[in-house]
């Protein structure tokens, strides 16, 4: 079979171990960032599947209908909102998704939590440029981190919280809310205690219609100016344009974020990278060996059972019909 893997930024997918699955098929990578659709349709054009990584290629109905040969997606992890699956479906174009990790995105916003509380990076920087002691960064142990989703990643930085002596309360659904109670956590009275009280807001929600810009410049704007904001979630849970207008009108004083609205971002005078109060990192929250594991033999695997014929899980089990 003819298998197409775009987006792989880092040229990272050939050297794991997962790759040796892919033996007997043709397999183009490619190593850059295109969204233009006449591009991804003239390198799709021979492809029997795709495997996407994540959610760095946009599918919808335009692209697919100039793929005929299309038979197949392997997504690494879950289906998100770069997939049209009414359209793949319509196209008989099958879908198979793979499991997901907490573990990796939630050590990376604890890196970044720790680093932007302690001011490491501006203080490695200076110490390289032959200063010393440049700033002074705050401590966690005493402080409260208000964690606004409690799913997988959310309660796990709630243990590595209470492990650093934070006082930690949580906000989200009525069932999220539940399961912190049930867990032993405190629940904050609202959503704007949540912003206006807590020292560090994480916020580890997923991207849904519902989550779409949840968070508003009215949310920010409460929050200390002591405050960080955490996101290694969705750029997209934040109204366009609220948290650089906040954090420049001085709440919160900072930011750390490990994703964002359009990604790679390549431009080193983009906003957000010369933002003296922002902590930024290239969305590696699942870019580590274990995780690329995960993800790459999941999607392999399930690549090699549905052209053997094997029963494979489909993220849209109509898509057998209209094929």
């Amino acid at each position: 079979m003819n298998i197409v893997i775009p987006d792989d930024y880092a040229s990272l997918v050939k050297g794991l171990d997962a790759f040796a699955l892919l033996e007997g098929h043709q397999v183009t990578l490619y190593h850059d960032a295109v969204d233009d659709r006449d591009v991804l349709a003239e390198r799709f054009a021979e492809a029997d599947a795709l495997v996407l990584i994540r959610e760095r290629t946009r599918i919808d109905d335009a692209l697919l209908a100039r793929l005929p040969r299309l038979k197949l997606i392997s997504q690494t992890g879950k289906v998100a909102a770069h997939l049209d699956l009414e359209a793949c479906t319509r196209h008989g174009v099958a879908v198979v998704e793979g499991r997901g990790s907490p573990i990796a995105p939630a050590e990376l916003a604890w890196a970044l939590l720790i680093n932007a509380r302690r001011r490491l990076v501006d203080a490695v920087v200076a110490m390289r440029q032959g200063q010393w002691q440049v700033d002074m960064g705050e401590r966690l142990a005493g402080s409260r981190l208000g964690i606004w989703g409690y799913g997988k990643i959310g309660s796990r930085l709630a243990r590595y919280a209470r492990a650093f002596e934070m006082d930690v309360w949580i906000w989200g659904s009525e069932a999220s809310r539940a399961r912190a109670e049930a867990d032993g956590l405190e629940v904050a009275p609202s959503r704007e205690a949540l912003f206006a009280e807590s020292d560090v807001v994480s916020l580890n929600l997923r991207l849904v219609a519902a989550t779409r810009h949840l968070v508003t410049f009215e949310d920010l704007e409460r929050m200390k100016p002591s405050a960080l904001l955490l996101n290694v979630s969705r750029a997209e849970l934040i109204e366009p344009g609220a948290l650089l207008a906040a954090l420049d009108a001085g709440r919160p004083g900072s930011a750390a974020l490990d994703v964002f609205e359009r990604e790679p971002i390549l431009d080193p005078d983009h906003p957000w990278l010369r933002h003296p109060r922002v902590l930024c990192t290239p969305h590696l929250g699942y870019v580590e060996r274990q995780s690329y594991e995960l993800y790459f033999g999941d999607a392999f695997t399930h690549l090699n059972d549905f052209f053997a014929g094997r029963e494979v899980v489909l993220a849209d089990p109509r898509v057998m019909i209209a094929r």
